[in-house]
C-alpha cells in the first residue's frame, strides 16, 4: 500500500482535536470509530463471496501383514510356524479448511496442507451451494493449493489479488475464513512484520506475521489489506495452548501467485537453481565490507562445482544484496526468489567482494 489508509488519516486528526476540544473530539471519536467499522463491514461483505469451505475426504489403504497363526504357539522350537494373512479394512478420515476463488474458470486457492492426501474435495459456498471439487496441483514446499470447481450460472464471485511486495509493518489487515464449517468470520490486525521464515511450515518461507486471529479452520482463507485486495494466504499461528495468541503467518500473495500459475499450466512446480549455499551475514561483516549496517544479504558459504554461480564467477564469501535491482532480506529472501524464477531465465546478482561492488548475469538451472 503506498499511501496511509483514509481512516488512519481522520483517527490522527480526531486525535488531535481531542486534545484541543475534549467534548467535541470524544464526539469526533465515535464518529471516525464508525466509520472504521462500517469500512471493516464493507471489505468483509465485498471479499466474503469469493471465500469457500472445503472438506476433504481422505482414504488410506492398510496394508495386509501376516501373524502366527493359532498353532505356532506349539511350534515353539521352530523359528517360524505357520502364518495367515490378516487383513484390515480401509482408513477413512475428513480434514476441512478454506479457500477463495480467484477466477471465473472457478480455480480456488488455498493451502497445500488443506488438500494434501485428499480422495474427495467438496467445497461450500457462502450461498451453501456444494459442488465437488477437482484438484489441480499442490506444492508442499510453499504451502499452496490449487482447486477447481464448475458451476455455469449464476457467476462464480471472485476476490482481487493484491501485491505483497508493497505490504509494510503496521498496516491493517482482515482474516477471512471458517473454521466453524459454514460459519465465516473476519478477524482484523496488523502487519506485524514480513519476510518471516525458520518458522518450519514449509521449506520456502517468507511469511506475513499478523495478529489477526488465525484459528484451526482459516487454513487457506484470505488476508486482506484495507482495500480489499487479497494479500496473503492464511496459513498458521503459534500457540501453546491450542487457541488464538496473537502469531498468525500469511502465505504472501506474490509467492501464491507464481506457484499457482505453474500448478494451473501444468499441475507442477520447477523452480530455479543457482548452485550456491547460503547463509546470514553478521553486522560486523558488512561493516568490513564497507557495506551499510541495514542492508540485507546473504554470504555465500559455499558454491557447488560446475553450478550456474560458478559459472558467473560467484565465489565463496562473497555477499549478495540485491537480484535484478530488487534489494533482498536475507538468505532466506534470495533462495524464494531464486527458486521462483523461472529455469534458463537470467537474473542479474548485486555482490560485494573485499568492500568492491561487483554485478555479474546468471543463468538459472533447473532444481532437482
Amino acid at each position: 500500500m503506498k499511501q496511509l489508509p483514509y481512516v488512519l488519516a481522520l483517527l490522527l486528526l480526531s486525535a488531535a482535536l481531542c486534545s484541543a476540544h475534549p467534548h467535541q473530539g470524544n464526539r469526533l471519536s465515535r464518529e471516525q470509530l464508525i466509520q472504521t467499522g462500517d469500512l471493516f463491514s464493507e471489505i468483509a461483505e465485498q471479499v466474503k463471496p469469493a471465500v469457500v469451505y472445503i472438506q476433504v475426504k481422505k482414504e488410506k489403504k492398510k496394508q495386509a501383514r501376516k501373524k502366527p497363526s493359532a498353532f505356532a504357539k506349539f511350534f515353539s522350537n521352530e523359528k517360524s510356524g505357520p502364518e495367515v494373512e490378516s487383513f484390515f479394512e480401509d482408513e477413512t478420515s475428513y480434514g476441512a479448511g478454506s479457500g477463495f476463488i480467484i477466477n471465473g474458470r472457478g480455480y480456488i486457492l488455498t493451502n497445500s496442507h488443506v488438500i494434501d492426501g485428499a480422495t474427495e474435495i467438496t467445497v461450500t459456498l457462502a450461498d451453501r451451494t456444494s459442488l465437488k471439487a477437482k484438484l489441480i496441483g499442490a506444492d508442499k514446499q510453499t504451502d499452496v493449493g490449487v482447486i477447481q470447481i464448475t458451476r455455469d450460472q449464476p457467476p462464480l464471485p471472485t476476490v482481487f489479488l493484491g501485491d505483497s511486495d508493497d505490504l509494510k509493518s503496521g498496516q491493517w489487515v482482515l482474516a477471512i475464513g471458517l473454521p466453524y464449517e459454514f460459519i465465516q468470520t473476519v478477524t482484523a490486525g496488523i502487519v506485524s512484520a514480513t519476510g518471516r521464515s525458520s518458522i518450519g511450515v514449509s521449506d520456502y518461507e517468507s511469511f506475513i506475521q499478523t495478529d489477526a486471529a488465525i484459528n484451526q479452520g482459516n487454513s487457506g482463507g484470505p488476508l486482506v489489506n484495507i482495500h480489499g485486495e487479497v494479500i496473503g494466504i492464511n496459513t498458521a499461528f503459534l500457540t501453546q495452548t491450542g487457541g488464538y495468541t496473537g502469531i498468525g503467518f500469511a502465505v504472501p500473495v506474490n509467492i501464491a501467485r507464481k506457484v499457482s500459475e505453474q500448478l494451473i499450466a501444468k499441475g507442477t512446480v520447477t523452480r530455479g537453481w543457482l548452485g550456491v549455499g547460503l547463509k546470514a551475514v553478521p553486522i560486523s561483516q558488512l561493516v568490513r565490507q564497507n557495506i551499510p549496517p541495514s542492508t540485507g544479504a546473504a554470504i555465500v558459504a559455499q558454491v557447488k562445482a560446475d553450478s550456474p554461480a560458478e559459472k558467473a564467477g560467484l565465489q565463496k564469501d562473497d555477499i549478495i544484496t540485491s537480484i535484478n535491482q530488487t534489494t533482498i532480506t536475507g538468505p532466506a529472501d534470495l533462495r524464494n526468489k531464486i527458486a521462483l524464477s523461472a529455469p534458463g531465465s537470467v537474473v542479474s546478482l548485486h555482490y560485494y567482494r573485499d568492500g568492491q561492488k561487483y554485478s555479474t548475469l546468471v543463468e538459472l538451472d533447473t532444481l532437482q
